[in-house]
């Protein structure tokens, strides 16, 4: 064998282990990789919250304000004459003066609001229920 051809086979050689230790020494600096959610709701970190409603906020096309602001006069002067009942029906109720003696049973339908004074065993129940809603508060005294 020529000194040339020994030498090809020792470069080779030489040339391999390098190549062997490069991808053996990788493998050991690799890691599992763990999915971490972001969502705070499906486990994720709880100070991701206020970003993720920001940008929610931010991509909402929806406006809050175009419903109330299409309102006409009249059904602004309606509300006005049912605030003003309601506020009417709430000093009655906690006037310490009064006593309450003056609340008549029935039922009294306000716009949208049906109100209901009922005496019972335990005392007076006032039933408050909107139509549009469904919503009921319910006051016993």
């Amino acid at each position: 064998m020529s000194s040339l051809t020994k030498t090809a086979t020792k470069m080779k050689t030489i040339i391999s282990t390098i190549f062997i230790l490069l991808f053996a020494g990788t493998t050991g600096f690799a890691q599992q990789l763990v999915y971490t959610p972001v969502n705070p709701n499906f486990g994720g970190n709880p100070l991701n919250y206020s970003g993720l409603l920001a940008s929610a906020n931010a991509q909402n096309k929806f406006d809050d304000n175009k419903n109330s602001s299409n309102s006409s006069l009249l059904d602004s002067f309606s509300e006005t004459v049912k605030r003003q009942i309601l506020s009417q029906l709430s000093r009655g109720l906690f006037d310490e003066n009064d006593k309450l003696e003056n609340l008549e049973e029935g039922t009294f339908e306000i716009g949208d609001l049906i109100i209901s004074i009922d005496e019972t065993r335990t005392g007076t129940v006032i039933r408050i229920i909107d139509n549009k809603t469904g919503e009921t508060t319910e006051i016993i005294l």
